[in-house]
């Protein structure tokens, strides 16, 4: 245990099962002692019966470390967002609960994040250790060309900017106003800070489909990407 060290991890959760339980039981068996709360965040709209009974079953089983929040703000973003707004650990895990987030890298973050306090631990598929499975050939062709556009754009070696598996200083967090709502929200993440000049530590992590329930992402989403990209980059400030 690391004084002054402690982790809220934020699992939004539409059409999990499953894979929602196994998410928060291996977090809980290896990072028990640094965890300070598991945000599972629903949507009153959205959010399968089934999911709120597994939800509802983790947090009977769990009450010390988990907490049931309902989002105010729609889509993916604005339920990380409300994860932001609410978290209380000095450091913020956002992840999905579907498994396509390894939960066992969960213990990399810490151990590297409990020596470098002031950074934001990324992960990545792109660099040696990590990789894709079951991804689309045309999207995994895309997602390249994206991420090298990007690290020319924003100066930056990151290799994968658009992947919303990370753990940030609550500090941080607290200081950025964040804008969007969809997807391209696990962008902006990124980029902020990088504009800011927060040091950003990658690691390898491996991504797999999802098995159960349907991706809230469409294809389409993909390429509001660049929208968000560009306003970062020639229009916000720290401050805006």
């Amino acid at each position: 245990m690391v004084q002054n060290y402690s982790v809220s991890i934020i699992l939004p959760a539409i059409n999990e099962t499953y894979s929602l339980q196994k998410t928060i039981d291996i977090i809980l068996e290896h990072n028990r002692n640094y965890i300070k709360e598991i945000i599972i965040i629903l949507s009153k709209n959205k959010t399968s019966k089934k999911t709120i009974t597994v939800a509802n079953k983790c947090m009977n089983l769990n009450p010390k470390y988990i907490n049931i929040e309902y989002q105010t703000l729609p889509f993916l973003g604005g339920a990380i967002r409300k994860g932001f707004e609410i978290a209380t650990g000095t450091h913020v895990v956002m992840m999905a609960s579907d498994l396509e987030t390894d939960p066992n890298d969960v213990q990399k973050f810490l151990k590297i994040s409990i020596k470098n306090k002031n950074s934001i631990i990324t992960a990545s598929r792109w660099v040696k250790g990590g990789s894709f499975k079951k991804y689309s050939s045309i999207k995994l062709i895309l997602n390249l060309v994206f991420q090298n556009i990007m690290k020319l754009l924003f100066g930056t070696n990151l290799t994968d900017l658009t992947y919303g598996y990370r753990l940030f200083p609550n500090e941080i967090l607290k200081k950025i106003k964040w804008d969007e709502l969809k997807h391209p929200f696990l962008l902006e993440t990124i980029l902020k800070p990088l504009k800011m000049k927060v040091n950003i530590i990658e690691i390898p992590s491996k991504w797999e489909a999802r098995s159960e329930g349907i991706s809230q992402n469409a294809f389409i989403t993909n390429f509001y990407y660049i929208k968000t990209a560009m306003i970062i980059k020639f229009f916000w400030k720290k401050n805006d």
